[in-house]
């Protein structure tokens, strides 16, 4: 009897890819190692020889060590609260927070590269470019390292034109149905946690290359500026950067659509059947890969929720779908 057990109809609101979290885990972690190490070395190099460039590479890794923790955390976070059930849908969002937080950590260090930058044009000092230049190539290497380690991991309501004349003191069936599937095929499940890590890395990649050919420049022409120029050009494709991380994860923060593909591709699935009308439809992200949804459907011959999701069952990335279904008595719209 359901009043003694409800096992039947109930389901767990974990949507995390356990898989996934563990290699990006053990990549992060690799990295995070490398980045260290390297971000000391050039610091204190850059302090030495008046590198601004090499100087703001080793900030700029210090930077990325920290995002690179935020990550770790958000993935250990997530997986260790994964069964709580104060999280309404799960953990899957913690992972998004971390990407959050580390393209915010982004944007406040490209700005730190713009002021110091700035600051080094108005009062230069000399550069002992031979050594920056051997520090600065150890710095490529290890970034380069670094995004070999990610590679391939951090990708990286419709109104509906129809006139029905409903009656508006219509009966009502409001009915909840789950569709699963652990396993999604989903185009890539994007996991914002390790794109930010993705992306640090690759930042780093960046202002390493700036600082090689800005002290290249100026060892073999005497162009001195171009280690602060290369500081400041570096620093506006990183706010780049860290603008579209911020985009793409607050809209997932904030429950927004960001695939009207599916949504479309819902409301057809519904609307091929019957007379059905789809009068409310939501969607939002619970995890990657992982999405929930709320159809509210108008119909005259209303089912029972396993018809409905029957129609939505190719659909593997939909992991949590709520059915509300609308009686419609006036005449029949076929």
């Amino acid at each position: 009897m359901h009043v003694d057990n409800m096992h039947q109809w109930q389901h767990s609101h974990d949507y995390l890819d356990n898989q996934q979290i563990e290699t990006g885990q053990r990549r992060v972690f690799y990295v995070l190692a490398l980045t260290t190490v390297t971000m000391v070395v050039e610091i204190v190099a850059g302090t030495l020889f008046n590198s601004m460039a090499l100087v703001a590479d080793g900030w700029h890794m210090a930077s990325h060590s920290a995002a690179l923790a935020i990550t770790l955390f958000a993935y250990w976070y997530a997986k260790k609260n994964a069964a709580e059930k104060r999280f309404s849908f799960g953990t899957g969002k913690v992972t998004v927070l971390g990407g959050y937080s580390s393209a915010l950590l982004l944007g406040v260090v490209a700005l730190m590269m713009i002021w110091e930058s700035v600051h080094r044009i108005i009062t230069p000092l000399p550069i002992s470019f031979d050594q920056a230049i051997v520090v600065a190539g150890i710095g490529l290497v290890v970034n380069l390292a670094s995004v070999w380690l990610l590679h391939g991991d951090g990708h990286h309501g419709h109104d509906h034109g129809h006139d029905h004349a409903h009656d508006h003191h219509q009966a009502h069936s409001h009915s909840h149905d789950h569709v699963h599937d652990h396993h999604d095929h989903h185009n890539h499940a994007q996991d914002h946690n390790l794109r930010a890590a993705y992306l640090h890395v690759m930042a780093d990649v960046l202002t390493s290359v700036l600082a090689i050919v800005a002290l290249v420049c100026g060892k073999m022409m005497g162009w001195t500026w171009m280690d602060p120029i290369m500081g400041i050009v570096g620093a506006l494709v990183i706010t780049k950067w860290a603008y579209g991380l911020l985009r793409d994860t607050s809209s997932v923060l904030l429950d927004g659509n960001t695939d009207d593909s599916l949504a479309s591709a819902i409301q057809t699935d519904i609307e091929a059947d019957a007379d059905n009308r789809v009068c409310d439809l939501h969607i939002w992200q619970l995890a990657p890969g992982k999405w929930a949804g709320v159809v509210a459907v108008v119909t005259h011959f209303p089912q029972d929720p396993a018809h409905y999701k029957a129609l939505l069952a190719h659909h593997t990335q939909l992991s949590h779908v709520n059915i509300e279904v609308h009686h419609c008595q006036g005449e029949s719209c076929l």
